[in-house]
């Protein structure tokens, strides 16, 4: 048996561990599957540091392919299945992968991708893929641990790869969190994250988001494996997210600011539908929230609407129930103990409390990041005295609540006065033509930048000149006039990964193609 999944399929069997759009598995069947995975994955010559990747959407095999490495001391890359067959490529090489485990829906670009680099297996998961050994064939050729157990079970570990918004994108992993360490490593991490983040047990956790990025895969693996089953889709749909909460008494969901406002703008039958008793705790992070959007999520759903603040490579660092939220609008809460946190000007020196300036982190656990095979990118992100940084802007108050005003690479510099498109971007959401919205920098001959506003505006609402000025209108009835923006683009879509992460460069840049200075 799976040493981290034994106790939940001893006592609840025959419960549903995870169920998606095609089924579920119980707890019974994903302990005995994990099992003959491990084997059939030491099979293959793995051993502890070795590294497999995922290319797949939501599934079930997917959890059941984290688990088996999980218990064999095995680095899964979790692949964004959004890549190219270049981008896909270059991970598996870049990571060292020796098997892929593709979903057929993506298998042209498996394919491509992983011609010629000599992988031990390519695995095919779905209705199979030209080359590749079908998922359950591979399964059945595992020799189970016949009851006793996985032998010598080691801490495997996750690789995430950061979204590559500059450049390529670059493997995170953390100095403490190597592969081979004892299993109960993982026990013990899944229980701290479940008291922090009040996570309900008994509970049920629904993932809408793709569990590729680091946030969902802890929402949803995680607790998983603190025995809390695991409902999945794709894709996110709004009227059926509430659906399923109710039909499966969901008790905690991760969303993202962009599904709230999805959720919100549902009509009013639908939403009075929605009973909701199940739930328990929704957390939200990944992108900035518009305070207005919160606001009406904890009006709607209660005071169960909470935030917390970190990023692929700082894992989880600060958190904020909805009640101190509604205190101290804005915040991301208070560092977690384990985080310090320091704000520090351009010079180097402490910000004052309210003053703003470059977030850093430092872990009292001796813990400490690290860019795969990159190490000036690692040192580039970290000071001297071990402080490291992930290019956001914000301040604390005087009672220690972490603030954000926006990235370092993303801010305004208008007439030598700074301006963070976050704050722009909050209230420009709450106007009832918008749907998506982005802010940012073109060049001005002037003041060297002016505010630019992209909106994608809110179906059966047509583009004018005259809803741009009412756009612009908007933002000066809430904030400074230098803080407007000064012409609005229409767009049809907004480029942002299914994560909620936007590619904010892929609009800025054409503006400054022929600048001899980027600002």
């Amino acid at each position: 048996m799976a040493e981290l999944l034994r106790p939940h399929a001893a006592a609840d069997p025959d419960g549903a561990a995870l169920a998606d759009e095609r089924g579920s598995t119980s707890w019974r069947d994903l302990d005995a599957r994990t099992d003959r995975l491990a084997g059939a994955l030491r099979g293959l010559g793995l051993g502890v540091g070795d590294a497999i990747a995922i290319h797949s959407g939501n599934r079930r095999e997917y959890f059941e392919l984290m688990c088996a490495a999980g218990h064999i001391g095995l680095r899964f890359v979790l692949v964004n299945w959004h890549w190219t067959a270049d981008e896909l490529r270059y991970v598996l090489e870049d990571a060292g992968v020796r098997a892929l485990f593709s979903e057929d829906a993506f298998g042209d670009v498996a394919r491509e991708a992983s011609e010629g680099l000599g992988l031990t297996a390519r695995v095919a998961l779905g209705e199979g893929i030209g080359g590749f050994t079908p998922y359950e064939e591979f399964l059945a050729g595992g020799e189970p641990g016949g009851g006793t157990g996985i032998p010598d079970p080691a801490m495997g570990y996750p690789m995430f790869y950061t979204s590559g918004t500059t450049g390529r994108p670059k493997g995170v992993s953390r100095k403490l969190m190597a592969a081979g360490a004892p299993i109960e490593t993982v026990k013990l991490i899944g229980d701290v994250f479940a008291e922090v983040l009040r996570i309900p047990d008994p509970g049920r956790t629904l993932l809408v988001g793709p569990v590729y990025h680091s946030a969902q895969w802890l929402w949803s693996y995680m607790f998983l494996l603190a025995g809390r089953p695991v409902v999945m889709r794709r894709n996110f749909d709004a009227a059926e997210t509430l659906r399923l909460i109710d039909e499966h008494a969901i008790t905690n969901v991760h969303l993202v600011p962009t599904q709230f406002v999805r959720l919100l703008r549902l009509d009013e039958e639908t939403r009075a539908s929605f009973d909701g008793s199940s739930l328990q705790v929704v957390w939200h992070g990944a992108a900035p929230c518009p305070p207005e959007v919160k606001r009406r999520m904890i009006d709607w759903l209660g005071p169960i609407v909470h935030e917390y603040y970190g990023s692929t490579e700082a894992s989880v660092n600060s958190v904020i129930t909805a009640s101190e939220w509604l205190e101290r609008p804005g915040s991301v809460g208070r560092p977690l103990p384990t985080t310090e946190v320091r704000i520090l000007r351009p010079d180097g020196e402490p910000a004052a409390p309210g003053e703003r300036g470059q977030i850093y982190f430092r872990y009292t656990s001796g813990d400490d990041v690290e860019y795969w095979g990159d190490e000036e990118k690692t040192r580039s992100v970290h000071r001297a005295d071990g402080l490291f940084t992930t290019g956001d802007v914000g301040y604390l108050d005087e009672d220690g609540y972490l603030f954000l005003a926006d990235r370092v690479i993303d801010m305004i510099i208008s007439g030598g006065v700074n301006i963070y498109p976050a704050e722009i971007e909050g209230v420009l959401i709450t106007h009832p033509a918008v749907r998506d919205v982005a802010v940012f920098g073109v060049p001005d001959e002037e003041f060297g930048e002016q505010v630019k506003a992209a909106v994608e505006l809110a179906p059966g609402t047509e583009p004018s000149g005259a809803l741009a000025e009412e756009l612009i209108a908007h933002v000066r009835a809430s904030l400074a006039g230098y803080k407007a923006p000064r012409s609005v683009d229409f767009v049809e879509a907004m480029p942002r990964t299914p994560t909620g992460k936007l590619y904010k460069r892929l609009l800025r840049d054409p503006y400054w193609a022929e600048q001899k200075q980027k600002i």
